[in-house]
């Protein structure tokens, strides 16, 4: 018993309608009480009377027979209608609400396509989100609430993004990019194959938690995975051999002007060198994809090969001018 009413007090705490009920039934209780002890009726004729008033029904087959009595109903009148029908209101605005905000759900056009698709609601989705809105990219993500500080631009689609219906609405066949995230390594796997089945041929990031839920991704078929943990250590490992080398990722991600992305090795790069490659390229070339590994050319000088991406760093067509 105790246990269900502190459930009770702590859903009242959170509910500004609830809150409304209890102070009117409180005042109308007190309003009974007060009624029965000065005209001298029932608690139960009372109880009625105190009903019939709050809610404007007003019968008269009960009324107050002296100033007291009178002073009892006018505080009832003044204190417990306007106190439900607040909660009403209130009541009845989130139901319409709720039934809006689904209603825009089913109605909001599918997507156009190019856009980034993110799913689940890690704490770097908001962050991930602005900076792709800031360079004009469209943004959709896909979560069971609302992530904090969205960006106004950014269209959240309310849906759980481990099931399959919440994936088949965001089309991510017609996407761009795709990053996976989730509250959970397991959320991610799950939401990771679901995408990779809806769209074999989109680029994917997936953000794990730990190095061998990527390998599991990988033997999946998801070719692009990222450990969150394995980005940290590495990176603060690099920071203490090299104090700036943190500062220098940090720039090389965030470069004003340029963008970082993955080509195709053309016809003239094939059979080259990768430092060969290197000198030939207008952009940075940081490193070569061969067979879903990345190959970045310090202790080796990989040859590209048919069918190989270079990771490059070039200026973004507004900037090239």
């Amino acid at each position: 018993m105790p246990s269900i009413l502190a459930l009770l007090v702590s859903r009242l705490r959170r509910s500004q309608a609830g809150r409304l009920v209890a102070i009117g039934l409180v005042c109308l209780l007190g309003g009974a009480a007060g009624f029965a002890a000065t005209q001298h009726v029932s608690f139960g004729t009372a109880i009625y009377w105190a009903i019939t008033t709050a809610t404007t029904v007003g019968y008269g087959d009960v009324t107050p027979k002296n100033a007291v009595g009178r002073a009892v109903a006018s505080l009832v009148m003044l204190t417990t209608i306007p106190l439900f029908a607040s909660a009403f209101a209130l009541f009845a605005g989130a139901v319409a609400a709720t039934h809006l905000r689904r209603l825009l759900d089913v109605v909001r056009p599918e997507p156009a396509g190019g856009e980034v698709v993110v799913y689940g609601n890690d704490p770097v989705v908001p962050q991930v989100a602005a900076r792709l809105s800031a360079v004009g990219r469209r943004v959709i993500v896909v979560s069971a609430t609302e992530p904090a500080s969205l960006p106004e631009d950014v269209r959240h689609l309310r849906a759980d993004p481990t099931g399959e219906e919440a994936v088949r609405r965001s089309h991510p066949d017609k996407a761009a990019e795709v990053l996976v995230t989730g509250s959970s390594d397991a959320d991610v796997l799950v939401t990771a194959v679901l995408v990779r089945h809806a769209a074999p041929d989109v680029p994917m990031v997936a953000l794990a938690r730990s190095a061998s839920v990527c390998r599991t991704l990988r033997e999946l078929g998801v070719p692009v995975q990222v450990s969150a943990d394995d980005l940290v250590v590495q990176t603060l490992t690099k920071s203490l051999e090299a104090p700036h080398a943190g500062e220098v990722l940090l720039r090389l991600m965030a470069l004003q002007g340029s963008r970082m992305r993955e080509v195709l090795a053309g016809a003239d790069d094939v059979g080259r060198r990768l430092s060969e490659v290197r000198s030939r390229h207008r952009g940075l070339v940081l490193g070569v994809v061969h067979a879903e590994e990345v190959h970045i050319g310090v202790s080796e000088d990989p040859l590209v090969q048919g069918g190989d991406r270079l990771v490059v760093v070039e200026p973004s067509a507004s900037a090239g001018g």
